[in-house]
């Protein structure tokens, strides 16, 4: 999977931001005052940021120089059209209702489409998506395929649909009751893993028979269709826009988080095909986010967003990506650190449970790392395990994930591997001290979307 060669970014670097270290005595200090929760760190405080990958990209000269054209008006804003043209240059879709970022898109496309007891069905929901179905008193299920419960196979897209497990699904609830089912590329929960052509071409059929729109989560769209290229034998070498235009062909509309494969700092959209449903969510989109043409943003943002989709779909761009990401995760397996195999996308994600097996999932192992990267190295990263996966809304008990992940989003265009090489040094010291280490209990627990602001201390 692991292109060994001479490498170098297929960019150069204009602006630096200074980062900085503190003392080990300073980091468990800051910790205790956050309740051992990462989010509640200030930036400043964090040596190499793996928080996320969501706005936390490097823009490039276009679209810098983009933002200084951008046109501020309050309707029909020339930045909008510029935007427009894009997706539907690159995506096929004809309608586009900007938003502030990928969960005003869930909201807005949801607020029309979800009701309560509906069923929506995808591969792995991450945690915004699940949150906006089931406040409306609808159902989330995951539908992924088999292969994603083994974290050291090398199948090469773990984040397809089980086919013979939708249909079956789609019969029991019946189609009535499922508005949509929603494809996240790259799925974010289970690893980046990718979503073959294949699949979607599959998936795509059988809604077709029953009548079921099928939706994109399309953050990461760029990097599933590289993904594709290299690993499906019938897209070697086909260029990454032909790719992605098939890809949506498929698809009724998608919901983009634009913080990422743009590589923007906010913003998002929905596309769709659909004039009727694209009247039927404006209401919302001017309800909850704005004027149909800005949707939340400035028009500085809107053109940024345009360019970025350009940059976002640019083949050397995207290998020199998915290398840096690969380049962590190989180090990290060399080095004994259990991760989720084959390496995603956008980031490697650790088997907390198996590098923990001492703590119970009561506890929360994949915070329990977080917390102890942090104190060894500065490091911030993120948990996706049982905190992120929140309560049963129906019986108000934890569900258990079939992992406790840790993951390490690496920024777009951010880092240099020299950094890489500071993460897996960290995690050479976490291994040195991973016996020692104490599981978690809460001390403050939201009732949703608990892993942003929950607290926690340490079990005795």
């Amino acid at each position: 999977m692991f292109e060994k060669e001479v490498f170098a970014e297929p960019y150069k670097i204009k602006m630096v931001e200074k980062i900085r270290t503190i003392t080990r005595t300073e980091r468990e200090k800051l910790l205790r005052e956050a309740g051992y929760n990462v989010f509640n760190l200030k930036s400043r405080d964090v040596y190499i940021d793996l928080l996320t990958d969501s706005g936390t990209g490097a823009m490039s000269d276009d679209q810098w120089s983009a933002m200084f054209k951008g046109d501020e008006a309050y309707a029909g804003s020339a930045s909008f059209e510029k935007l427009q043209k894009a997706v539907d240059d690159i995506m096929g879709f004809k309608y586009v209702l900007p938003t502030h970022q990928g969960r005003g898109a869930e909201n807005v496309l949801f607020s029309h489409m979800v009701k309560k007891d509906d069923v929506v069905i995808g591969n792995m929901h991450f945690d915004t998506t699940k949150a906006h179905i089931e406040v409306r008193g609808a159902h989330a299920i995951d539908c992924v395929t088999k292969e994603a419960s083994d974290p050291n196979s090398d199948y090469p897209f773990k984040g397809n649909i089980d086919i013979e497990k939708l249909e079956k699904l789609i019969n029991e609830y019946g189609p009535a009751r499922i508005p949509l089912v929603m494809i996240t590329v790259t799925c974010n929960s289970g690893g980046g893993q990718p979503v073959s052509m294949d699949n979607i071409r599959k998936t795509a059929a059988i809604l077709k028979k029953y009548n079921i729109p099928m939706f994109f989560d399309a953050a990461r769209f760029a990097e599933n269709a590289y993904f594709i290229r290299k690993r499906e034998d019938e897209f070697k070498n086909v260029p990454i826009i032909q790719i992605v235009r098939e890809m949506f062909s498929y698809a009724a509309g998608a919901t983009m988080s634009c913080k990422k494969d743009a590589i923007v700092n906010i913003g998002g959209f929905i596309a769709i095909n659909s004039p009727e449903l694209y009247q039927q969510c404006t209401q919302f989109c001017v309800i909850y986010e704005g004027f149909v043409t800005y949707g939340g943003l400035s028009g500085r943002d809107l053109a940024a967003i345009a360019q970025g989709l350009y940059d976002g779909i640019d083949y050397e761009y995207l290998k020199s990506r998915i290398y840096q990401t690969e380049y962590l995760g190989n180090k990290l397996r060399e080095a004994g650190v259990p991760i989720i195999w084959p390496i995603g996308g956008h980031a490697v994600y650790v088997n907390a449970r198996e590098f923990l097996p001492h703590i119970p999932k009561e506890e929360f192992v994949a915070q329990a790392l977080v917390v102890q990267l942090y104190i060894e190295g500065g490091i911030r990263s993120v948990e996706i395990g049982t905190v992120l996966a929140d309560r049963d809304p129906a019986t108000g008990d934890n569900r258990y994930p079939e992992f406790d992940l840790v993951r390490l989003a690496i920024p777009r265009r951010t880092y240099t591997l020299a950094h890489m090489d500071v993460v897996a040094d960290a995690f050479e010291k976490v291994k040195k001290v991973k016996d020692k280490i104490k599981g978690l209990r809460f001390t403050y627990e939201p009732k949703v979307l608990r892993h942003f602001t929950s607290r926690f201390e340490f079990v005795q």
